[in-house]
């Protein structure tokens, strides 16, 4: 703690001398380019009926058709047990089986998924491919409902308990262990080496950078703008930020998972009832919001690539907003106070809708307000665009998004904080001095983001949440045919879903009683 904080207060000193340079242009000229270069090798792409699509976003989505059906789609049918799960009582003796419990490891996986990619990022993707784009956001989502919960599964069965009492879990622990007990120890190794290196990276863009950004970028939009005593320094926003997160990381996953059941109702809460309001307000004009919605998914306007381009963009922020397939939330998943694993795969079920949810909200109040038009299509309007929206009917609501951004960054930067610090002690071992180590990095990287062009970070955050898709989605369809006989046993066990899962129920029942 003492070599962090004294890291931090250097930090905070060199603000002086920093100010006889330009530190934003520095940033941008240095590191943007490396981050664009990263970005085009993640998102080559290939071209299909005339249209350059990047491969990788139809791996998420296959693997979304794929589990929804291979499990009956569990996302309508789960929906119930899943909400029975979490408000009901921790068993007893289930206590001595994680560090939190079911609903603080929802939260903080919310705090994770729900961030300003629910604001900005929606705002942009809607700004680039339409209306439609949002259709595709909610699409992906309930696609994705069905991938967290194979995800989370298998993070709670395969989790280790370390020498302190903490857990480590999550789709390295599941890759290299899965793998290893179907003799696939060759393939196994190397795919969880690779999915914590990407969960690192993963963490310092997506879950770090763009949050910051854009966050930082309101404050100075409700300062004055150019007149902002922020403005040109915006790193500064990001010193700041920096020392925030540090004092509640170094506290380790239950004072993480304290803060975020605090702040995950809260920056939902005022989110939702601001979106009601600006329903309400233009609740005659819901019908053709959603008509033009489905309408542009379909035959889009004005969007370069036509319909393909719409799903690339829609499909594109929907992984990285709910990010369903990168594993990412099934670290946190794994530190629940469970003995059955298949129960916080239910939980995990309610994460990616309630993202999607938010999403949606975001995307009505742009096409109510009137704000997108068609000379907006095609540039980078961010949260800037959203807080118009939403001014339209709440004129003071520039503030209270700015609240909203504030916590939904901090909160996706603390648990983001976590996710990339389990991958990192996972490739180098526990340790507090690992732990520090990372930490220390993952600050630093809060003043780069804070300051860098948003374009640059929105390309390599899509690129690095994505590429985690890849090792993760592979191991899942290898471990499905085991998730899926856990989940029969389970419905079995709780009665589940009888009428859906009549079959699983009577193909459990004789194998119990074999």
């Amino acid at each position: 703690m003492k070599k962090f904080m004294t890291f931090l207060m250097t930090l905070l000193l060199s603000i002086q001398s920093a100010n006889a340079m330009n530190v934003d242009d520095f940033i941008n000229q240095n590191i943007a380019p490396f981050t664009d270069k990263i970005a085009k090798i993640i998102f080559f792409p290939v071209p299909v009926a005339g249209n350059n699509v990047p491969l990788i976003i139809f791996w998420v989505l296959f693997a979304g058709i794929f589990f929804t059906l291979y499990l009956k789609g569990i996302s309508v049918w789960g929906f119930k047990h899943a909400i029975d799960t979490v408000t009901k009582p921790a068993e007893k003796g289930e206590g001595d089986c994680g560090e939190v419990s079911s609903f603080q490891a929802l939260a903080t996986a919310l705090s994770g998924t729900i961030g300003i990619g629910s604001i900005a990022g929606v705002a942009i993707s809607i700004s680039i491919g339409g209306p439609g784009a949002a259709f595709w956001i909610f699409f992906g989502a309930l696609l994705g409902m069905s991938i967290k919960f194979v995800e989370a599964t298998l993070a709670v069965k395969y989790r280790r308990f370390n020498s302190d009492g903490s857990v480590s879990g999550g789709p390295m622990h599941y890759i290299a262990h899965g793998l290893t007990r179907k003799n696939m120890r060759w393939l196994g190794q190397p795919l969880s080496v690779i999915f914590a290196i990407l969960c690192i990276g993963g963490g310092i863009t997506g879950g770090n950078m763009i949050q910051i950004n854009q966050t930082a970028h309101q404050i100075i939009f409700i300062t004055g703008g150019e007149h902002s005593i922020f403005h040109g320094f915006t790193w500064v926003i990001g010193v700041i930020a920096a020392v925030l997160i540090g004092l509640v990381v170094m506290g380790g996953i239950k004072s993480i998972a304290k803060v975020t059941t605090v702040l995950t109702p809260t920056m939902c809460a005022l989110y939702i009832i601001s979106g009601f309001i600006v329903i309400l307000a233009n609740i005659k004009g819901i019908p053709h919001a959603i008509h033009l919605i489905i309408k542009e998914a379909f035959c889009p306007t004005a969007v370069a690539g036509g319909v393909f381009g719409t799903i690339i963009i829609g499909l594109r922020r929907s992984v990285q907003s709910n990010e369903a397939g990168t594993g990412a939330a099934a670290i946190v998943y794994a530190t629940a106070q469970t003995k059955e694993p298949v129960s916080q795969g239910f939980v995990a079920l309610l994460e990616t809708f309630l993202t999607g949810v938010l999403c949606l909200f975001t995307s009505f109040a742009i096409i109510f307000s009137g704000v997108l038009n068609t000379t907006q299509i095609g540039k980078i309007s961010g949260i800037e665009l959203a807080s118009n929206a939403f001014q339209s009917v709440i004129p003071f609501f520039p503030v209270i998004l700015s609240i909203i951004a504030v916590l939904f960054a901090m909160s996706t930067l603390i648990s983001w904080a976590y996710y990339g610090q389990k991958a990192w002690t996972f490739l180098l071992g526990e340790g507090k001095k690992r732990v520090l180590t990372f930490n220390l990095i993952y600050c630093l990287f809060i003043v780069i983001g804070s300051a860098m062009n948003v374009q640059s970070i929105i390309d390599i955050t899509d690129a690095m949440m994505i590429a985690m898709c890849v090792p993760n989605i592979i191991v899942l369809y290898i471990l499905a045919p085991e998730v899926k006989k856990d989940l029969k046993t389970y419905c079995q066990k709780y009665k589940i879903a009888k009428l859906i899962n009549r079959k699983w129920i009577a193909e459990a029942e004789t194998v119990e009683a074999k």
